[in-house]
């Protein structure tokens, strides 16, 4: 009885021990959810059949490319809208007008055309909902849009792959196969000598009016202003 009494004491302790030397349980902590930056975002409004700029809306312009300025490598897109009144057609046509005429003040304003988006959606869109054919101030505007930009910057720290993207540029959309101070700069680029293989593959896209991989910017990240 003792034997066995003692054999059940035994075991008992042997799986206290057991339990005592398992690590313990580790909580899984998930990763914090990325931090959604908001872009800044203005709307400048329009006098009814108007696409000109009153000094309000300049002066809405004139703070939509300062934040520009203080977010390097961004974007902007002018989307134009209208009121329901007019015809569908001419009233489409109107909203690019309106985008149009905004984009040429924010160029003026110092932002590089080759950052600027536009588009126009008429109708479409509506600030305030409307029935057909009501002349709403608030839907006649043109919305400036911020969008980050870093995946295109990105390409800069990578003077081998942005070489390369130059490179599929030109061979994409080159017009003449004679093209020697072209393939020297790529010699130059595949040697690693980028200092002085992209300025020329930039500037022989830039001289045929083509995109740059980046739009609006040439390497190390400086931006431009297409003529």
């Amino acid at each position: 009885m003792n034997t066995i009494r003692s054999f059940t004491t035994m075991s008992c302790m042997a799986i206290l021990l057991a339990a005592c030397g398992q690590p313990p349980v580790q909580a899984v902590v998930s990763p914090p959810a990325p931090t959604m930056v908001q872009t800044p975002s203005f709307m400048v409004f329009f006098d009814w059949d108007r696409s000109n700029l009153s000094a309000q809306a300049m002066g809405t312009i004139q703070q939509a490319a300062a934040a520009y300025k203080s977010n390097s490598g961004a974007r902007v897109t002018a989307v134009g809208h209208t009121d329901t009144s007019g015809p569908d057609d001419y009233n489409m046509a109107l909203s690019l007008r309106r985008a149009n005429t905004v984009k040429g003040a924010l160029i003026q304003a110092g932002v590089p055309a080759g950052a600027i988006d536009t588009s126009g959606q008429g109708e479409q869109g509506l600030l305030v909902p409307t029935a057909d054919g009501v002349r709403e101030p608030q839907n006649r505007r043109v919305e400036i849009l911020g969008a980050p930009m870093q995946a295109s910057m990105a390409i800069f720290q990578d003077p081998r792959a942005y070489c390369k993207a130059l490179t599929d540029k030109w061979r994409q959309y080159r017009n003449s196969q004679v093209d020697t101070v072209e393939a020297t700069a790529i010699s130059k680029c595949e040697a690693g000598d980028y200092a002085v293989g992209i300025p020329i593959l930039e500037d022989a896209l830039i001289t045929a009016r083509m995109p740059l991989p980046a739009a609006g910017f040439r390497w190390p990240g400086r931006s431009y202003t297409p003529s």
